[in-house]
């Protein structure tokens, strides 16, 4: 099958924009490429290389999303892509930069691409217990991990970016083994899976998209969890009656601050609100939203050009 490789220039900060926007659009794969995660590997000594080429290192600002598309859908797709990182520029004028935006193409063999893809992914640490492991890979679980599997071909956030990894160390904070946890905008269901393998008792997981409910659901089978994972389609928390002892949203702040309103409904007292995906720059809106709800701010962590924030209520 012969695939349309559409590459946008963009920024470390744009980049998971750009991707969301990707996804939007295609099934078969988005992949970010940016020199600050090999950097960030080799200082963290989590892979070593025998040579690597000095200018890598250079402080560089652009990154390359990649989308793979059916060639017979490009003429299609393409024009929706441009409209909607057209509109992204628009919105995020003074708050993030993304660069030039422009973009690239070529046509390439599927199977070509899809092994090349999953040469870059490797089992990732995040916080003291969670290890993401691609569903390929086999990895040796130590005592006192849990491993979450993740299907190769169904990204929709695979905890390499700081908003998933945060939501991720404060889960591991605030958990108990008898947590009822909520995940808005799940994805790939990542953290929704994570709060299971970390003793949950059960997790209920929300998404607008149908592929990354699709995915969701997938994922919960391929790790063991399925029968204590329910994967809605839905918009926020829309028509839900769930309470939730843990609640967990990785999305825009502008979302998040819709989502607010409807805290108190689906979070128990005394339960613990997850926010993260927040800039500098709208960070006080996000609070004032939250706190006017009746939540009270207990957390605030910081990664690379993003925020995370955990209440209670």
């Amino acid at each position: 099958m012969k695939f349309c490789e559409l590459t946008i220039h963009t920024t470390s900060g744009g980049s998971e924009l750009v991707a969301d926007i990707m996804w939007r659009y295609t099934t078969y794969g988005v992949a970010i490429s940016d020199v600050k995660d090999v950097i960030a590997l080799q200082q963290n000594k989590a892979m070593y290389w025998d040579y690597i080429d000095e200018t890598l290192t250079q402080d560089r600002t652009d990154v390359l999303v990649k989308a793979f598309i059916p060639v017979d859908e490009t003429e299609k797709i393409l024009p929706l892509i441009r409209g909607d990182l057209e509109e992204l520029s628009q919105n995020c004028k003074g708050f993030v930069s993304l660069g030039t935006l422009e973009s690239t193409r070529r046509e390439v063999e599927g199977d070509d691409w899809l092994e090349i893809w999953k040469t870059h992914f490797r089992p990732l640490h995040i916080g003291e217990k969670i290890v993401v492991c691609p569903e390929w890979i086999k990895y040796e679980k130590q005592p006192h991990e849990e491993v979450v599997l993740l299907d190769s071909n169904m990204a929709f956030g695979t905890g390499e970016h700081e908003t998933t990894a945060m939501c991720l160390k404060l889960l591991q904070r605030y958990l108990t083994a008898q947590s009822v946890c909520i995940d808005v905008g799940c994805g790939s269901g990542i953290l929704g899976i994570s709060a299971i393998k970390l003793g949950a008792k059960y997790a209920y997981l929300t998404d607008i998209d149908y592929v990354a409910v699709e995915s969701a659901k997938h994922n919960s089978e391929i790790n063991g969890v399925a029968d204590r994972v329910t994967v809605a389609h839905s918009n926020l928390l829309d028509n839900a009656e769930i309470k939730g002892d843990v609640m967990l949203a990785n999305i825009t702040a502008e979302i998040l601050c819709g989502l607010a309103p409807s805290i108190p409904k689906n979070l128990k007292t005394g339960g613990v609100l997850i926010l993260s995906g927040i800039i500098e720059s709208r960070l006080d809106m996000v609070i004032k939203a939250f706190c006017a709800q009746g939540l009270t701010l207990e957390k605030q962590i910081k990664e690379g050009e993003w925020i995370a924030l955990s209440f209670k209520l």
